[in-house]
């Protein structure tokens, strides 16, 4: 599983090692990393080092003397003078580099004017600097982070400049402001490249977790019937659905098809009788009627009778998937365990905000949420979040913009059901139901637009990648 750190906990970790290292050996060792993420860079081009104060500064002046080396020119625009890394600065001039005032014709840039310690925002000549990346466009590396994010929080700046990057080397581990948006459309194209520099055995427990491709034993994990050769439907788990109406009825197909195409054995829709025929035509391996579930999900394309549809399923004691109409009449306290699962505007309303508001902090208001009401919330949106009180955040990391289609979430909805009436509890049902459905949305049809019911019919052959090793990588990062 990947991981974030928030930045006192990078720090501490940084001091420990430091102490326990040579002289200087933290810094080199985030030098050779970065100036092998500039391979590209040809020998006799030019590379702008904006050169901040501190450490940060003196990782790229030591990466700049390993750019010299092979040939590639080095300008370096510092920001203060006074307050550089002087024996980086010394190293960098003794191997060739030039003191220029400020980037002019440069296509390469190396942003190393503030690292993870900085407040969010530039000013003065640091703004300017950022400026002349967005209207030049070199190629910009940022060092750790794109300068001027919000590195905790994963937000921009609402006053003052920052640094939009083409790729982010960070040192250690990942910070949260290179996964969570919107601090993480500054960061670059795909995945920042992660120098190891031995930090890993004395950071704390992590801020931020991503499950990757590579992590399907997590299945395992979480469902003991998949390691038992004598699983049957109800070992699996049964899941409830009450979602659909007349205005909505598509709602309850997708939402059927989710579960079904998840890892509960049964799924039980509860619904209007003409509803509820359409669904067995359509799916006869459907159980139509009340009965005993592990599960419930509410909300799906609901109408009038959320309200109603919610408060049975709160009565029936088991676990339950509370999303669209049915978020709207949440009860104060919730007594089961529960996964909400607003998209922002949803989110917005829970929480008496704008929508703007939530979008500009999807971190700090998904955290808000589920602490307010003590249960996991997933928010929905490009890098999906899910929220545990006392657990990591999980991000989402698949998926592609065509995700962003009709009926989407309500096969989402139904396959974190069916993942929750099958043994998972909320937090993993929200997080695995996520990955597989971003997943499943990029092998659908890479590239391209989906449906939601491809994206439900393209589950199985997913989930069975994902459980036995061979997923490809499944992220999609242009958006």
């Amino acid at each position: 599983m990947l991981s974030a750190h928030r930045v006192d906990d990078v720090r501490a970790a940084e001091a420990s090692l430091a102490a326990d290292l040579p002289d200087g050996e933290l810094m080199r060792r985030a030098a050779r990393g970065l100036a092998e993420a500039l391979g590209h860079v040809a020998a006799g081009e030019v590379v702008a080092v904006l050169v901040g104060p501190g450490n940060n500064g003196g990782d790229a002046l030591y990466a700049a003397v390993h750019l010299l080396d092979r040939g590639v020119r080095v300008d370096l625009c510092l920001l203060d003078p006074v307050s550089v890394h002087a024996a980086g600065l010394a190293a960098a001039r003794g191997a060739g580099a030039q003191v220029v005032d400020a980037p002019s014709r440069q296509r390469h840039c190396l942003d190393a004017l503030f690292g993870i310690g900085a407040r969010p925002g530039l000013s003065g000549r640091a703004a300017q600097w950022a400026e002349w990346i967005a209207g030049t466009r070199p190629f910009t590396v940022a060092v750790d982070v794109p300068s001027g994010v919000d590195v905790d929080g994963g937000t921009l700046p609402s006053t003052g400049a920052y640094v939009t990057a083409d790729v982010t080397v960070t040192f250690g581990t990942y910070k949260n402001a290179l996964l969570v948006g919107p601090a993480a459309n500054a960061a670059g194209s795909g995945l920042p490249p992660l120098v190891d520099i031995g930090l890993a055995p004395r950071l704390p427990a992590a801020s931020l977790e991503a499950i990757e491709p590579s992590d399907g034993d997590l299945l395992a994990q979480t469902f003991d019937w998949l390691r038992t050769p004598t699983s049957h439907k109800y070992s699996r788990g049964v899941v409830g659905i009450a979602a659909g109406s007349a205005q909505y009825a598509g709602a309850a197909h997708l939402c059927v098809a989710g579960a079904q195409n998840g890892m509960a054995g049964m799924v039980r829709f509860v619904g209007d009788a003409e509803l509820s025929r359409r669904i067995v035509d359509r799916a006869p391996e459907v159980v139509a009627g009340p009965g005993r579930v592990q599960a419930w999900v509410v909300g799906p394309g609901s109408g009038d009778d959320a309200k109603v549809q919610l408060v049975a399923a709160l009565d029936d004691g088991v676990p339950v998937v509370i999303d669209a109409s049915a978020l709207q009449h949440l009860p104060d306290a919730l007594d089961v365990p529960a996964l909400l699962t607003p998209h922002a505007g949803e989110l917005a309303a829970m929480l008496g905000l704008h929508r703007d508001t939530v979008e500009a902090e999807p971190l700090a208001h998904v955290t808000q949420a589920a602490e307010r009401w003590g249960v996991t919330v997933l928010l929905k949106g490009a890098r999906t979040l899910v929220a545990t009180p006392g657990r990591p955040t999980r991000v989402n990391l698949t998926g592609s913009p065509w995700l962003g289609t009709a009926g989407s979430g309500d096969v989402l909805a139904g396959l974190a059901g069916s993942l929750l009436a099958s043994g998972a509890d909320p937090h993993d049902a929200g997080s695995i139901a996520a990955f597989l459905h971003g997943a499943a949305s990029v092998r659908a049809n890479p590239g391209g637009p989906v449906t939601a019911s491809a994206v439900a019919a393209a589950l199985p052959a997913t989930i069975a990648a994902f459980h036995d090793g061979s997923l490809d990588d499944v992220r999609d990062w242009r958006h």
